[in-house]
């Protein structure tokens, strides 16, 4: 998308700042489903979410690729590889979408990278409608700071919803033991557009999921072993001392605690 700033026709001065209440131009929504797959999707939920509360993450997944017939993404943060080879062990047709912010630290674009070697699975990078330098011309300088909401918005969460389009359903990596608000999180339930919102280690603890990663010797993180147990931007996330909620490093300092993606 090529983007050009407008000028007023005083000495070439910038336009004002756009209002960040205000997306900029292009998509940004998830196209509906077919009816009769939303229907479908329905009446799975309401069959299978009770029984598929506290299952396995195998037995979750492998629930999914029985029961449902369209496409399904595997969302990664990339803040570790659990759902990748997961997903290569049950869901082995399922594509990979990885939220490019273009605000990422350099080691997550990194494990991005290595799954993307290591995987068979596609691995689809969604970006913003607007790169981070049109975004701060747009909007002003460090939009995270100002308004993170927004920022959060544009850069995650209208570009998921532009990439679920093509799906039935999602993976997540939620997990109930990440803190208040996802600590009775479901495994299986619809999202707003009607599609499976599939969490196959909601029941894991932070622990659970390091040993499953030595277990396998999967990629791993290298900030995850320097006090970052949850990885988002590297402008929004810090360390956290131990015994603090995983997800504290997130937006410190703000009252903010999600980005938007599951709420």
């Amino acid at each position: 998308m090529t983007f050009t700033l407008p000028t007023s026709p005083v000495l070439g001065s910038r336009a004002p700042l756009r209002d960040p209440g205000i997306s900029p131009e292009g998509p940004k929504t998830t196209a509906p489903l077919p009816e009769d797959v939303r229907r479908t999707n329905a009446e799975l939920v309401e069959k299978w979410a009770d029984s598929l509360y506290d299952a396995k993450a195998g037995d979750i997944l492998d629930w999914a690729r029985e029961h449902t017939s369209g496409d399904l993404v595997v969302t990664l943060s990339m803040e570790n590889t659990v759902l990748a080879e997961l997903a290569h062990d049950h869901l082995p047709d399922a594509d990979f979408l990885f939220l490019d912010t273009e605000y990422h630290f350099p080691e997550t674009l990194e494990v991005a990278d290595l799954v993307e070697r290591r995987y068979a699975n596609k691995l689809v990078r969604a970006t913003a409608q607007l790169s981070r330098k049109q975004q701060d011309a747009t909007y002003g300088a460090n939009l995270y700071r100002s308004n993170p909401t927004a920022c959060c918005r544009m850069r995650k969460v209208e570009p998921l919803a532009v990439a679920l389009s093509d799906y039935q359903g999602w993976i997540t990596g939620l997990r109930r033991a990440d803190g208040p608000t996802r600590a009775t999180a479901p495994a299986l339930s619809l999202d707003k557009t009607g599609r499976l919102k599939i969490s196959p280690i909601i029941t894991w603890t932070l622990e659970d999921t390091e040993r499953f990663i030595a277990e396998r010797d999967l990629i791993v993180h290298p900030l995850t072993k320097q006090n970052y147990p949850s990885i988002g931007c590297a402008t929004c996330t810090l360390p956290v001392l131990e015994g603090q909620d995983p997800r504290s490093g997130r937006w410190a300092g703000n009252a903010k605690t999600e980005c938007g993606l599951h709420t």
